[in-house]
């Protein structure tokens, strides 16, 4: 009787800590600071986007998004964005919809994970293709000081088909944009980035925020303290998913019909908050 309570209890004991056990990842040390997870989508399921988490962004279709981008965002379809085996991926189809000859999805954090600061991972492997254009970035939730630009971007990773070998992020705020032609980014060459995956880094904080692609730091972007104008960065930010396709920036040279469908596949994404 005793070897079997003895049993019995180191079973019980096995659950338990697995059960308590957090993830490797819970708390990570980097170069800049202890940081803690607060979010994170492992896409450990299989179906479409987890729903408390994500939602379909459609807005802009009818207007081409701002940039005369050429695809349809469609919601909650499995073809254009569905999860399996570990991977999110989202697909851009050759696809008729809506006046629009692609369609492909955009997914938002919005009211399900809105973040004043922190570290935020997305490992991705990310499509190839004339006419592609993949992104991770961040938006304000709230839009305090007003609509785009004024309350400012967040470009985490953006990469087009047609220079498949470079990583941009970049900044937007009212004095740092492109319509103006003075937005404030940064390059960084990785020629496999359509190969293999790599984790894409914003670390935000009051003073700073910087980007990294896996641990190089490639772009700084600083508040100099002159006002929301040029630092929009101090309200909460909402994080996006999107496989445009062409556009102003994405189709300069053209969309080749003949690479579909094109996948934009996401391992992971967590958010950290500093520790105090």
């Amino acid at each position: 009787m005793k070897q079997l309570l003895f049993i019995l209890s180191v079973i019980t004991f096995s659950f338990s800590s697995c059960a308590d056990k957090k993830p490797a990842y819970q708390t990570i040390t980097t170069p800049t600071g202890t940081w803690e997870l607060v979010w994170d989508e492992e896409f450990d399921y299989e179906g479409l986007p987890d729903s408390t988490k994500w939602s379909y962004d459609t807005q802009g279709n009818a207007t081409g998004w701002g940039n005369n981008e050429a695809q349809y965002y469609t919601v909650a379809d499995s073809t254009n964005a569905y999860v399996k085996d570990g991977i999110l991926t989202i697909t851009a189809l050759k696809q008729p919809m809506e006046g629009k000859e692609y369609t492909s999805a955009r997914l938002i954090t919005k009211g399900k994970g809105d973040w004043l600061y922190g570290r935020f991972e997305t490992r991705a492997k990310l499509p190839s293709g004339l006419g592609t254009w993949p992104a991770i970035w961040m938006l304000s939730t709230d839009w305090e000081y007003g609509g785009w630009p004024a309350s400012g971007e967040i470009d985490i990773m953006e990469n087009v088909g047609y220079d498949p070998d470079t990583i941009v992020g970049t900044a937007h705020t009212e004095s740092f944009n492109h319509v103006m032609g003075t937005q404030k980014s940064a390059k960084i060459y990785y020629p496999d980035s359509y190969k293999t995956y790599h984790t894409y880094v914003l670390e935000w904080e009051p003073e700073e925020y910087r980007l990294y692609v896996d641990d190089v730091l490639y772009f700084t972007f600083k508040n100099e303290k002159t006002g929301f104008k040029e630092w929009p960065f101090d309200k909460r930010f909402h994080m996006i998913l999107n496989l445009a396709i062409g556009g102003n920036w994405g189709g300069m040279k053209g969309i080749d019909d003949t690479l579909f469908p094109h996948k934009f596949e996401i391992d992971y994404v967590r958010v950290y908050q500093k520790v105090k």
